[in-house]
This record gives structure tokens, C-alpha cells and sequence, in this order.
């Protein structure tokens, strides 16, 4: 059984930073692409930031520079470092699991999510 569980989410104020941890089980984690998304109310699901399995990462716009993304094969965890928060910041945060076989199915997972507070 796949899991994927975050930690770390809180309420925080404008500017602060605040990390965030997903530890996954189930799965060989050093295969599979890692990203972090966010959904704020009302708002669509995105994607925050993600590193594949070599660590290549990318990130939306809006958190360059302020947002970082690491994993650690060694403790099947993807972690998201995240400064000088935003009260637009603000949203629920899911970590996701993916990988392509080589069949082509889509192997996708998706965390329960842990809710990020920004207070302006």
C-alpha cells in the first residue's frame, strides 16, 4: 500500500518561512518524480515545484527564488523549503508521486495534504 504523508504545515505570518516534508512508503522512492502542489480555496489544484528521479527540479513562477525542492532517497523524503511566504502562499499542500512504466501507465499518488496559513 502506497502512502504518502506531509508534515509541517502551520499557520505563519507575511515573510516568515516554513518547511515542508513528505515521507512516502510503498513504493521504490529513488524511481519516481516528487512534486509538491497546492490548492487554495476555491482555486484550482497547481504544481508548486517538482524534482525528478535524477534531481531535476523545476517550480511555478510564482515561487522561484523563494522555494526550494530536495528529496533524500536515503529517507524516502521530498522536502520543500519555503521563504519569505506570501499570504497568496496560502493553501492546502499535497505531495504527489509519479512515475511512467514502461508500458506507459501512469503511476500517480497523491498525499492527504497539510494546510498552509499566511497571515498578511
Amino acid at each position: 500500500q502506497v502512502q504518502l504523508v506531509e508534515s509541517g504545515g502551520g499557520l505563519v505570518q507575511a515573510g516568515d518561512s516554513l518547511s515542508l516534508s513528505c515521507t512516502a512508503s510503498g513504493i521504490i522512492f529513488s524511481i519516481y518524480a516528487m512534486g509538491w502542489y497546492r490548492q487554495a480555496p476555491g482555486k484550482q489544484r497547481e504544481l508548486v515545484a517538482a524534482i525528478t528521479s535524477s534531481g531535476s527540479t523545476n517550480y511555478a513562477d510564482s515561487v522561484k527564488g523563494r522555494f526550494t525542492i530536495s528529496r533524500d532517497n536515503a529517507k524516502n523524503t521530498v522536502s520543500l523549503q519555503m521563504n519569505s511566504l506570501k499570504a497568496e502562499d496560502t493553501a492546502v499542500y499535497y505531495c504527489n508521486a509519479r512515475r511512467v512504466r514502461s508500458d506507459g501507465y501512469d503511476l500517480n499518488y497523491w498525499g492527504k495534504g497539510t494546510l498552509v496559513t499566511v497571515s498578511s
